[in-house]
């Protein structure tokens, strides 16, 4: 019997508990009074348990009736949210967004673009991961994520449409006591050479061979951005670090930056969103690409423009 029991009648029980009379729910939902006592007694018949004590002028919930009543609301709001994210699906809606970001996007613009995300989108599931080099690309060229967050690498792919999103200023820093630090003019790369360079590594089999601004024949290769920036703080070698990362450590003497010959100390990395042409995101994922831009470029014009000494 328990298996006949229908929303409907979960929606009927509610009316009549919150409005306080059978006829008062008949008036909610547009049905006759007697329509309303016939479906509660249905119900009660079908659950094998009293949900309203008839003895009184009005009917009032009984105890199991109370403890019921609330079950009764999770349901039908379960239901309200399976058929919204059904309707949603059908229209486009993606069942779950899965985004790859580049370590160099600051922190604070993917915070607050998916801050706004999940107040727009709060039964969208969303899922990030961080990467560098090709293995943002990698993820949205198999299909695997909406779309990625990428510095300059594969611009001219077939297969990708870009999207521009913020330039980062970018710096060759070390620790104040480390060789190059007090090397006293622009340095040269034959320098440079001699010293241990920190890099991220490169996970991505599209780019795991390839190194980009790599400068010195002793590396270190390390897979997360805090550990770099730890390990150039602790003098352990030079490296490139996205300005915003290291701007604290630089006004308080932590690292300083590297002048070198080649003009690499003052660049600058532009992040761009990139998609499948075939497959452009869906509309969380618009939304949140859009936001993304929002937040860059409110972050851009709250930043005052930064100048090593």
């Amino acid at each position: 019997m328990l298996d006949a029991v229908t929303l409907d009648q979960l929606r009927t029980f509610i009316a009549a508990a919150e409005t306080g009379s059978f006829s008062a729910a008949g008036r909610q939902l547009g049905r006759a009074q007697s329509v309303v006592s016939q479906a509660l007694a249905n119900l009660e018949a079908q659950l094998g348990v009293q949900l309203f004590d008839r003895s009184t002028r009005k009917p009032t919930l009984t105890v199991v009736g109370h403890e019921l009543l609330s079950d009764a609301k999770q349901v039908a709001c379960d239901m309200d949210r399976f058929k919204a994210r059904a309707k949603g699906i059908a229209g486009g809606l993606e069942p779950e967004l899965n985004v790859v970001a580049h370590v160099f996007l600051p922190t604070s613009v993917l915070t607050a673009a998916v801050g706004a995300f999940q107040q727009q989108f709060p039964r969208t599931p969303l899922r990030i991961s961080v990467e560098g080099m090709g293995a943002v690309i990698e993820p949205v060229l198999e299909g695997q994520s909406s779309f990625g967050i990428r510095a300059p690498l594969f611009t001219e792919h077939p297969e990708l449409t870009n999207e521009h999103l913020m330039t980062v200023p970018y710096l060759m820093v070390a620790a104040p006591e480390h060789p190059l630090a007090r090397f006293g003019r622009p340095i040269p790369r034959s320098e440079l050479m001699q010293h241990v360079q920190l890099v991220l590594s490169d996970r991505s089999r599209l780019t795991s061979k390839t190194d980009m601004g790599v400068l010195s024949r002793k590396t270190w290769r390390l897979s997360d951005l805090g550990a770099k920036h730890a390990f150039l703080k602790a003098g352990l070698g030079w490296g490139g670090m996205p300005a915003y990362a290291v701007e604290a450590d630089l006004a308080s003497g932590e690292l300083v930056v590297l002048e070198l010959e080649e003009a690499r100390a003052n660049s600058f990395i532009s992040l761009s969103a990139v998609y499948r042409t075939d497959t452009p995101p869906g509309p969380a994922g618009r939304w949140l690409l859009d936001e993304l831009k929002r937040a860059a470029g409110s972050r851009s014009s709250r930043a005052a423009t930064f100048v090593p000494s």
